[in-house]
């Protein structure tokens, strides 16, 4: 079976949905999605994309039909724990050094699952390193060296090549699905991504 993976930000929220649905996918296929942390900020710069708040500004129909769909997926999944988050376009840097740096620690899973709480089920403004740091230290996780990581040439490092990884394989946005060398974009592919592993296992 070839490679799961899930290339993310924690700025998205369809990425944190997705995160949600993610579970009972492997449950139901056997698989086990790998978690690749990207910077979606740099993702758009390489891409030359923009996000759509910013892409479908001002455009008719579209913006409601969005949150049509997201209502929908909500409801599919039984997903109760999502609230926009008020502060949103957050700036995801430290976030996203975080995770790597919670990687070096193994501590990553842990760090993925509070971070996405404190991100969009308890929203706070997570740019802010004061928030960052209580909402950490509430999450019981070791603040101190995180900070001090996210700081190292080494995390910075590794972040950027994976975003320029993800980028050089296909990825303008997140989430981004890798079955394989089979890309698919958008919690709205979750059903073709699980079809491609089942069709993958069947080989």
């Amino acid at each position: 079976m070839s490679a799961v993976e899930f290339h993310f930000d924690f700025g998205s929220p369809n990425a944190y949905l997705s995160h949600l649905v993610i579970p009972d996918i492997e449950k139901r296929t056997g698989a086990k999605f790998q978690y690749v942390p990207i910077l979606l900020g740099g993702i758009f710069k390489l891409a030359g994309n923009r996000s759509p708040a910013e892409a479908f500004a001002g455009i008719k129909n579209k913006p409601e039909y969005e949150r049509l769909e997201m209502s929908r997926f909500l409801r599919r999944h039984g997903i109760t724990r999502f609230k926009l988050n008020p502060f949103f376009p957050v700036n995801t840097l430290m976030l996203m050094r975080g995770a790597v740096a919670a990687q070096t620690l193994g501590i990553f899973e842990r760090y993925v699952e509070e971070v996405y709480r404190h991100m969009w089920a308890d929203p706070k403004k997570m740019d802010d390193p004061a928030v960052l740091r209580a909402a950490l230290d509430e999450s019981g996780l070791p603040t101190a060296k995180l900070f001090e990581l996210v700081q190292s040439q080494d995390v910075k490092d590794r972040l950027m090549a994976s975003t320029q990884s993800s980028f050089e394989r296909g990825t303008f946005g997140s989430p981004t699905f890798f079955v394989g060398d089979e890309i698919f974009f958008g919690k709205d592919r979750l059903r073709d991504v699980e079809d491609e592993i089942k069709a993958q296992q069947a080989k």
